[in-house]
């Protein structure tokens, strides 16, 4: 009787904790009543989260984005909707849709409902040809739960239907870019009615997405719609980002399809069929040094006149009054570099010293002998007086990090804190070693590894606490919790050190007479500030190369 009576008080307390708890219920959006579902956190707290809202129609095959016509019903909110379609991972299929411009908000409740909540909304990466909103690493649970942040993740357009161009106006390009400021515009107009300040957004991202976030704080089409911006390894002058002969490749495709290549190209391409469209605009792999895979994106960001009506390096105007991070890992080059020269990843197949020339010289290109004298000297100068293997793959890897990502971060740095009115520049160096020198049976990598490119992602969605099996370290928590202050106390106040977390570093900003930065490390201190990050490398490639005037 008395395990009865017990059951039934369990049963009681449950049923109120379910009745009471602290939620929006059914919100009330432009396009119609949307109702998400409400978890429990520790300590009482709550958090609603809303899966696959709708932020623009079904897009017609290579058009921008039109408003979503909205809905009778109730929406249920509850479950992701499809990713954009996109090749395969294998490459040789498809996956994915095309009716995929949806969106997913997560909002804690500490107490009460939320109201007037920092937003941050997140831009995924993947070369502009994969990626999605509601992949494992982009749980926004973590980073919304433990930053007391709203977060948003976005879905866009990838690969040919996203990207491709003839550069001319009846086919412009970008309608990925478009589909990221169709979201961001409506995060701000309906955001208040899910508790959050539409005064108060960040846009964040990594690798494409971090060179998207770029991207759309130098359009003006973006005016007031965000107030910060964070963009991790990639920015929107990084060497591979603007397609500079998009006609090229549309015709290319064309000839594939069967379409003409004359003024009908246009019309013929936005009528085939969407998979065909995208199969043919897959991605070759099989690259070498001569030829580096970053360097061959076909389908990627064109100056179209429109969303960018100039280069990006004369457009950091409008990003005047936005608050500004970027970095870069400190071998975010290593991955490209493994496909680039397999053998670098490898501890059984060499490399030789003429691989660093050979790779130098793919990059520099057409600037003749002087200039790629002038990167070896600098590339080898701390060699031994025989290198060993692990100094030439370290400075094969740092040459792609270099050119790729460093350099050209450093250059926006520079661009935004130049141009900057009201909004403040700051600088960073993720540094944590990759997961392989712990857990090798998950991620075997060599034991001289830095941080690779995207490794810097779980930390900021909080994967540590999520997945102690893959970051067994108690350090690999403390990263996170670092990494989620920074980024939340930015996205609340603009200075990653102010907010309502601690940080282990002041953080200072960057400007152009000194240019400070945060290496970013499970051991990093007060001491972990440094200045002219890398600078003999970076004016190599901002400054010198540039400069000399092939014979």
């Amino acid at each position: 009787m008395m395990k009865m009576k017990m059951r039934s008080l369990v049963a009681i307390a449950v049923f109120l904790e379910t009745v009471y708890a602290i939620s929006l219920g059914v919100v009330n959006t432009e396009g119609g009543l949307v109702r998400g579902e409400n978890i429990a956190l520790e300590a009482g707290r709550h958090m609603d989260i809303f899966k696959g809202i709708p932020f623009a129609d079904v897009p017609e095959t290579l058009m921008k984005p039109k408003p979503h016509p909205g809905w009778d019903d109730v929406l249920d909110a509850t479950a992701f909707k499809d990713i954009c379609l996109q090749m395969h991972v294998v490459f040789n299929t498809t996956t994915g849709s095309t009716d995929c411009l949806y969106l997913n908000i997560w909002v804690p409740h500490n107490g009460s409902v939320s109201s007037d909540m920092p937003v941050m909304v997140w831009i995924y990466g993947g070369a502009f040809l994969i990626g999605s909103a509601t992949g494992i690493q982009y749980i926004g649970q973590e980073l919304a739960g433990r930053g007391n942040v709203i977060v948003v993740s976005i879905g866009y357009r990838v690969g040919s239907l996203g990207f491709l161009s003839t550069g001319e106006q009846e086919l412009p390009g970008n309608y990925g870019l478009w589909d990221q400021q169709a979201a961001i515009a409506w995060v701000h107009r309906n955001i208040r009615k899910f508790g959050g300040d539409p005064e108060n957004i960040t846009i964040f991202g990594e690798s494409a997405g971090g060179v998207s976030v770029s991207l759309q704080t130098l359009s003006p089409h973006n005016k007031g719609l965000f107030k910060r911006a964070i963009s991790q390894s990639g920015v929107a002058v990084s060497p591979w980002v603007i397609n500079k002969n998009p006609r090229e490749y549309a015709v290319e495709v064309a000839l594939k399809v069967k379409c003409p290549t004359d003024e009908g190209m246009a019309s013929c391409l936005k009528e085939m069929d969407p998979v065909v469209l995208t199969l043919v605009g897959s991605f070759n792999l099989s690259r070498s040094a001569s030829e580096p895979i970053l360097c061959n994106l076909e389908l990627s960001p064109v100056i179209d006149g429109d969303f960018l009506p100039d280069h990006p390096s004369k457009l950091f105007h409008n990003a005047a009054d936005i608050d500004f991070i970027a970095g870069v890992n400190d071998m975010d080059g290593y991955f490209f570099t493994s496909i680039d020269i397999p053998s670098v990843s490898s501890d059984q197949l060499p490399v030789t010293v003429e691989a660093v020339e050979k790779l130098l010289a793919a990059f520099i290109k057409d600037k003749g002998d002087a200039a790629l004298q002038a990167a070896l000297s600098l590339y080898n100068s701390t060699w031994e007086p025989t290198p060993s293997q692990e100094s030439i793959k370290k400075t094969l890897v740092h040459i792609e990090t270099d050119f790729l990502f460093l350099a050209s971060t450093q250059a926006a740095l520079k661009l935004h804190a130049d141009n900057a009115k009201t909004g403040r520049t700051y600088s960073y160096l993720f540094s944590e070693p990759n997961q392989g020198h712990i857990s090798p049976i998950f991620r075997p990598f060599p034991q001289w590894m830095g941080a690779d490119h995207t490794d810097d992602v779980p930390y900021v969605f909080g994967k540590p606490y999520t997945a102690p099996l893959l970051y067994l370290a108690e350090s690999h928590r403390d990263l996170s919790g670092y990494m989620i202050a920074y980024w939340t106390n930015f996205a609340r106040t603009g200075d990653p050190n102010e907010g309502e977390l601690s940080v282990p570093a002041t953080w200072p900003t960057f400007n152009s007479t000194g240019q400070k930065f945060v290496e970013l490390n499970s051991k990093m201190n007060e001491s972990y500030v440094g200045e002219n990050m890398r600078m003999p490398f970076v004016d190599l490639w901002t400054n010198v190369i540039p400069n000399i005037i092939p014979e």
